[in-house]
């Protein structure tokens, strides 16, 4: 301690851990983090459980119950990949969704969706596919990286993923937050 009290030098990336992606992570003249109202990042929740899916398999319709979806503000995806967090095999290929799902996101009103991965597309997508059909024309959030996703069970719950704010962000790590009523 210098001077009665402790201060803390963060030197780290925007996507840093768990963090949160608005459109401007993709296009340069598109939302912003710090343009979204605090509502954006509070809501009702809903786990979509992915974890009998192997690598590079599709997330489809079948995994997820649309009438409990559509009740959602934010549909979280659980992979099962948190586990191998700090590892070298958590960069490795991972389940994504299909178009059918990717379009079901697309006409509802979700505040954004997220995943216990680093991404939204695949590892070998350079192109960046996902993201781009996700924030092209919708105010939708993706949040990456994502942890145990596995407590919060498969009925609606209260979740907040509130970000650091700061101007012109293109993302900024999150505090992940679930409860129950």
């Amino acid at each position: 301690m210098r001077d009665g009290f402790k201060e803390t030098l963060l030197h780290m990336y925007s996507h840093t851990e768990t963090h949160v992606n608005p459109p401007a992570h993709i296009f340069k003249n598109r939302t912003t983090l710090d343009q979204f109202p605090p509502e954006q990042f509070i809501g009702k929740a809903l786990v979509i459980d992915c974890k009998t899916l192997k690598e590079e398999q599709s997330i489809t319709m079948d995994l997820i119950d649309s009438n409990k979806a559509k009740q959602a503000d934010f549909l979280l995806f659980n992979l099962g990949c948190n586990k191998r967090w700090n590892q070298a095999s958590y960069f490795n290929a991972y389940p994504c969704m299909d178009e059918e799902v990717l379009d079901f996101i697309l006409n509802q009103k979700f505040k954004s969706i997220g995943f216990d991965v680093i991404g939204l597309d695949p590892i070998s997508d350079m192109n960046l596919t996902r993201h781009k059909a996700l924030f092209k024309n919708h105010d939708i959030l993706n949040i990456e990286n994502l942890k145990n996703l596995h407590l919060c069970g498969n009925d609606l719950f209260w979740f907040s993923c509130f970000p650091l704010k700061i101007k012109n962000s293109n993302s900024a790590p999150i505090r992940a937050i679930a409860w129950y009523e």
